[in-house]
């Protein structure tokens, strides 16, 4: 089944089981694997382009890791939440189950990453390759989600992010804004969006936390293989694919299954995986100040 065309709303009580206090986040922190941490730092220039930073949690515990993140300009992403954190993840799971049965949604994967992210910190313009209910948990923060279209999502610039041979976000213009839908997302809310629906993040005047959970339908796969095959098509043979919109489940599926002998022979270069990570909490150099 499709996702929804509209961003959808729905109530949960996550956040009322005691499991997102300073004391139950800072235990979890010290005990979390340190090779799912993702920890970003963004910085934004007057058109709101943006330039980030990546850092590594180092030694510190995870009382300084919180303070580090409420006092900066962080977006600290703890990943599996699935495999990692299952008295989260079994809660909000259950409720996604609730949700989806009421959109007609039957997944084939669930991940989820929990999110702690500071005052006032921003997340960029840009889209998720499978669909998506956020849950939030914890502080108040404001979300715009912009129509899937080529005016906002170019197809060329899709295909380079799905195939990782970008670091850059997506061009965003601040004319966009006006076509954005805007929801002010407090505790207790979930929201989902359509597949591939661009979005940014601002959070308001408080510490923040969401558990992001995305998921995959055999629709929503097919369709990410069939932009990566696409884009190297693109990129390697010069050819102009048709856009998604016009290409039938079966041709997507053909594109799918192309695109895993295309991994395979490693046509193209993943330059996200190398990233250089560039700071450490904890250091004496205050993380994202």
């Amino acid at each position: 089944m499709p996702l929804p065309l509209e961003p959808r709303l729905f109530p949960h009580k996550v956040d009322q089981l005691g499991l997102v206090t300073d004391e139950a986040l800072a235990a979890l922190l010290d005990r979390y694997p340190e090779e799912l941490f993702d920890i970003n730092s963004y910085s934004y220039d007057d058109e709101g382009q943006v330039s980030l930073e990546t850092g590594s949690r180092g030694r510190a515990s995870g009382e300084t890791i919180l303070a580090e993140i409420k006092a900066g300009r962080l977006w600290v992403n703890l990943r599996d939440v699935q495999e990692a954190h299952l008295d989260l993840w079994n809660p909000i799971n259950e409720q996604f189950q609730a949700n989806i049965a009421e959109l007609g949604i039957r997944p084939i994967k669930t991940t989820g990453q929990l999110i702690l992210s500071s005052p006032g910190t921003k997340v960029p313009y840009h889209f998720d390759a499978a669909g998506v209910m956020l849950f939030h948990l914890r502080g108040r923060k404001r979300l715009f989600v912009y129509p899937p279209d080529e005016k906002h999502l170019p197809q060329a610039e899709m295909e380079q992010v799905i195939m990782r041979t970008t670091t850059e976000e997506l061009t965003y213009r601040r004319a966009y804004d006006a076509d954005a839908q805007v929801f002010d997302l407090e505790p207790g809310q979930a929201l989902t969006w359509p597949l591939y629906a661009p979005h940014r993040v601002d959070n308001l005047d408080v510490f923040n936390v969401s558990l992001s959970l995305d998921f995959q339908t055999w629709d929503t796969r097919l369709t990410r293989g069939a932009h990566y095959a696409n884009g190297v098509l693109r990129r390697k043979f010069g050819m102009t694919p048709a856009s998604m919109g016009r290409t039938p489940m079966a041709a997507r599926a053909a594109l799918w299954a192309a695109s895993l002998a295309m991994k395979k022979a490693g046509l193209v270069e993943n330059r996200i995986k190398d990233f250089e990570r560039s700071f450490e909490l904890g250091a004496d150099r205050r993380a994202a100040a």
